[in-house]
């Protein structure tokens, strides 16, 4: 399993770095993103700290470890700005924080996150077709969620992005010990939303290119 949606007690998690790779690595994860909530007020807390750690971390417990951040509740038109300052920082895989069906994120933040230097668009909700095609475009992944409440929309996620060619991963969204999901379930929050075994698998290879993509930087 590949999961390059998580959260730390850095933001909303309930486990430090050390725990929450230590409890992935057991649940046979081969990388994890740790990518906590922040906007620019807390780019220089949270980024440099887990990257402080994840090369150790990682060669302690056995898997990759990357440095992230999940741009959340971000107003749209800072959105780019933020982006490229997180990169500034060292984050290796930047999440923005999707316009989900249960929180009230601001109309136009998904497209302003596609245009901007993210890699994933998390829990994306009543994504567009326009801006699947955006995705598409610029290789921006959109997350089908385990999480609950966000993965209500993962069906229309899945058969928006599926019909315009944007790239799909799947992530866990963990904020507790319990969240973090086996490859097993992973597989099964794919088909339930309707892909097939070999969508499943591509899903697959799209996180596994992020990884090697944040390596490379």
């Amino acid at each position: 399993m590949i999961d390059l949606h998580t959260h730390s007690l850095f933001s909303d998690g309930e486990l430090i770095p050390a725990e929450l790779t230590r409890r992935a690595a057991q649940a046979g994860y081969r990388a994890i993103a740790i990518t906590d909530h922040a906007d620019r007020s807390m780019f220089d807390l949270v980024i440099p700290r887990v990257l402080r750690v994840a090369g150790d971390l990682g060669q302690a417990w056995g898997l990759t470890v990357l440095a992230g951040i999940e741009l959340t509740h971000i107003p749209p038109t800072e959105i780019a700005a933020a982006a490229a300052e997180a990169r500034a920082f060292g984050a290796q895989i930047i999440v923005c924080h999707g316009e989900t069906l249960v929180e009230p994120v601001a109309p136009g933040t998904n497209r302003a996150a596609l245009e901007a230097d993210i890699d994933i668009l998390s829990h994306p909700g009543l994504i567009t077709a326009e801006d699947a095609q955006l995705a598409a475009r610029r290789g921006i992944c959109l997350e089908l969620s385990a999480r609950k409440g966000h993965s209500l929309s993962n069906g229309h996620v899945a058969r928006v992005a599926l019909a315009n060619g944007a790239k799909l991963v799947v992530n866990s969204d963990a904020h507790a010990p319990g969240d973090l999901v086996p490859l097993e379930l992973a597989r099964k929050v794919a088909l339930g939303a309707g892909l097939s075994e070999e969508q499943f698998e591509q899903c697959r290879r799209n996180s596994g290119e992020l990884v090697a993509k944040a390596l490379g930087r």
